[in-house]
């Protein structure tokens, strides 16, 4: 049996502009796609943590080490400059994925790296800045 499992994770990205007249898809830096193993193209879900809004898109890339995450398209009424949010990505696998996730700070560099899901709760909120 194949289970839909979790791949890929950029958690709380910081959205630097919002294209209402461009195609669709969100613009993601090359190093971030990179880290979590995203392919340009690929399906994500994005979750806003600021409004809630979730939906889902494709991926392209911005340069590398430009920190740009650009919500493109119709999404772009949604989602605005400022705003947290998740990006994942899904795969299909009858074995466990280890997922690659990073966590991002408001400049869109990576905090931190893991692996795998991880349920740990914690108690303080991380330092973002």
């Amino acid at each position: 049996m194949l289970r839909i499992q979790l791949k890929s994770k950029i958690h709380l990205a910081c959205v630097t502009d919002a294209n209402l007249d461009y195609e669709g898809s969100i613009t993601i830096p090359e190093d971030l796609l990179q880290a979590v193993d995203l392919w340009p193209g690929e399906k994500v879900l994005v979750v806003c943590r600021d409004n809630g809004e979730r939906l889902e898109t494709y991926a392209q890339p911005a340069p590398k080490g430009s920190g740009a995450v650009i919500i493109n398209g119709p999404a772009a009424r949604k989602i605005q400059p400022g705003d947290r949010i998740t990006i994942m990505a899904f795969g299909h696998a009858a074995e466990r994925v280890e997922a690659k996730k990073v966590l991002c700070n408001v400049r869109n560099e990576i905090v931190e790296r893991s692996t795998g899901i991880d349920l740990v709760v914690r108690p303080e909120p991380i330092p973002l800045s």
